[in-house]
Parts: C-alpha cells; sequence; structure tokens
C-alpha cells in the first residue's frame, strides 16, 4: 500500500482571505479557488499542499496541529511575517530557540531557528 500526501486542510471563516495570506507568506501558487476553499501549494504541481475550507466556527482553543517553518534568519522571517500580519503569541512555550506566531485566525505556527550542526 503507498500513501502520498495531498495537503493539509485548515479549517477557516475567511478561506479566500486566509488562504492568500498564506500564500504571500510562503511565496505559494493558488491551484483552486472557490468562496468555501482555498488551495496552495509550493508549486502547481508539487504537493503538499494547504486548502482552506470554510467552517463557520470560531477558534477555541490552542491549535492540536501546526506547522513549524525553517528560516535562513529567523529574526529576519519573523520581522517580515510580522509586518504581513502575523502575530507573537504565547502558548505556554516558556524561553525557546523558536517563536511562536499566529496567522489572522489565530492558527499557530513555528519560526525555528538555525539547525544545529
Amino acid at each position: 500500500m503507498a500513501l502520498e500526501w495531498e495537503q493539509v486542510i485548515v479549517h477557516s471563516a475567511d478561506p479566500v482571505a486566509l488562504g492568500q495570506w498564506w500564500a504571500t507568506a510562503l511565496g505559494w501558487v493558488v491551484v483552486h479557488s472557490s468562496d468555501d476553499e482555498f488551495e496552495i501549494r509550493p508549486e502547481p504541481d508539487r504537493l503538499p499542499g494547504l486548502d482552506f475550507v470554510r467552517l463557520d466556527e470560531g477558534k477555541k482553543a490552542k491549535s492540536r496541529l501546526h506547522l513549524d517553518f525553517r528560516p535562513d534568519d529567523q529574526d529576519a522571517e519573523v520581522a517580515r511575517l510580522v509586518a504581513h500580519g502575523a502575530q507573537r503569541v504565547d502558548i505556554g512555550q516558556g524561553d525557546q530557540s523558536w517563536v511562536v506566531l499566529a496567522d489572522p485566525e489565530g492558527n499557530e505556527f513555528c519560526v525555528l531557528g538555525r539547525r544545529r550542526q
């Protein structure tokens, strides 16, 4: 049996707005858009993607799944994402080498520090 990882589904109050925010943040391309669904990928034929799907229910707690990103320059990337509309959040992580941010709908994600050699 073989499985291919197609996408991560992100429930959203406004899938088009949130999906476009992430497409810009990641430099990804839009592969599908409707009022209730907005899918982005690194390249049109490259998986996995992120698929933003309408859910008319607000976020209630810390996300059970989140994305981690490892940039070349953590400080510069955090500054760029905050300028783009992300917010720093405290989810009880304490003093760590990563920075926890949230997208405009409050979904947490981490910007990691340099990989240890």
